[in-house]
């Protein structure tokens, strides 16, 4: 079976979106274990963060599971 390159760059898009999210998660620590951040609870890292995980793992179940024409 032929690859198909939609699929293909459709994988890639879905792991850079998942990148994104892991970035936008990343941060919020203290270098002092004493004192505590509450940067750790943004809305970034609570709430946008996993919406754009799951939409990168959307775009990868689409990306495996689609059915795409063939390009000329």
């Amino acid at each position: 079976m032929a690859t198909n390159a939609k699929g293909i760059r459709l994988m890639i898009a879905g792991l850079l979106v998942m990148v994104a999210g892991f970035l936008l998660l990343s941060g919020g620590g203290s270098d002092d274990p004493q004192v505590f951040n509450y940067d750790m609870f943004d809305w970034r890292r609570l709430v946008a963060a996993p919406i754009v995980i799951i939409a990168g793992i959307v775009v990868e179940l689409i990306a495996i599971m689609g059915r795409f024409k063939e390009e000329k």
